[in-house]
């Protein structure tokens, strides 16, 4: 059924007339007839007879005005975009891979502010995968939070805050009886963060271009993990730039200035596309960007549209 016939109908039924018919429809009288002899063959009734100088609707036509009027409303509702959105009535679980240090730093501003004005809003987080994995192709992952990397070619991305390295050790540590200069740096044992086991890094290429070299005496998958074995030991760790300074202190560590030329980290969001125009998912994302501004240390740069 050719969905134009059904709007030449409804308009027929409401005017009991081909003149006004066309009129309401933006046509001919002409193109109106031409469609209402079709709709009589269609539907085996003659719909609208003459009357004196006007047209009246036969009980079939009566019949069906009703719902020609319905079924126009529910096409209109499937190809109109998407209503008003209420996130103090969204019902809706969304899941986020995310480093381990970044999502303790976000997740309290994070929940806080989303169940303010959505309740109903649950929120899981993963661990970074081993490798750059399909989750968010695959839709099992709808935010990947972080440095990113390893992305199928048409997620989108969004950048969020650049964050310097800092050096972590415990606060007793002979590293600050003095100026951490790059060799007093290389000469302590240090702990290497990698899922992946990686013993280089950055850091070991900015070394090397003083000459310099450093050793990673302990590699572990996690920062919490790196804290916790700088905290009982002499073994000196890498974290963020103004990142948990109460848990640091808390800890008994201290914070340091790299001695060397590095580049801050990039940490940015990521998502697949079908979630672009989604105005749930888009309201996640934008208090995700938030939450991440809101951190002591967050540079966010010039501001970077979501794109669509």
């Amino acid at each position: 059924m050719d969905l134009n016939l059904l709007r030449v109908l409804d308009a027929l039924l409401q005017e009991n007339s081909v003149t006004r018919a066309a009129e309401r429809l933006g046509t001919s009288p002409a193109a109106v007839s031409r469609t209402l002899a079709r709709l009589r063959r269609t539907v085996g009734d003659p719909l609208l007879v003459r009357a004196g100088q006007g047209l009246v609707p036969t009980p079939r036509a009566v019949e069906l005005r009703g719902e020609v009027g319905a079924l126009l409303r529910s096409c209109d509702n499937v190809l109109r975009p998407g209503a008003g959105f209420d996130a103090a009535h969204l019902q809706r679980t969304f899941t986020v891979q995310a480093a381990e240090l970044l999502l303790v730093g976000l997740a309290e501003t994070l929940i806080e502010r989303i169940h303010a004005e959505a309740p109903q809003v649950d929120v899981v987080f993963l661990p970074e995968a081993v490798e750059g994995g399909p989750g968010l192709r695959q839709g099992s992952v709808d935010v990947e939070l972080g440095v990113l990397g390893h992305l199928d070619p048409e997620i989108r991305t969004r950048q969020l805050t650049r964050m310097p390295l800092v050096g972590i050790a415990r606060s007793g540590h002979p590293l600050f009886d003095g100026p951490i200069d790059a060799e007093r740096f290389a000469a302590v044992d240090h702990i290497g963060i990698s899922r992946l086991g990686k013993r280089l890094g950055p850091i070991d290429g900015a070394l090397a271009d003083l000459g310099l070299r450093r050793r990673t005496a302990v590699v572990v998958p996690s920062h919490t993990s790196a804290m916790m074995l700088a905290r009982d030991t002499d073994l000196v760790a890498l974290s963020l730039a103004g990142w948990l300074p109460d848990t640091v202190a808390a800890m008994g560590l201290r914070t340091f200035p790299v001695p060397l030329d590095l580049e801050p980290l990039d940490l940015g969001m990521a998502w697949h596309p079908r979630n672009s125009a989604d105005p749930g998912h888009r309201w996640f994302r934008d208090h995700l960007a938030s939450a991440a501004a809101l951190t002591p240390a967050a540079d966010p740069g010039p501001p970077l549209p979501d794109p669509a």
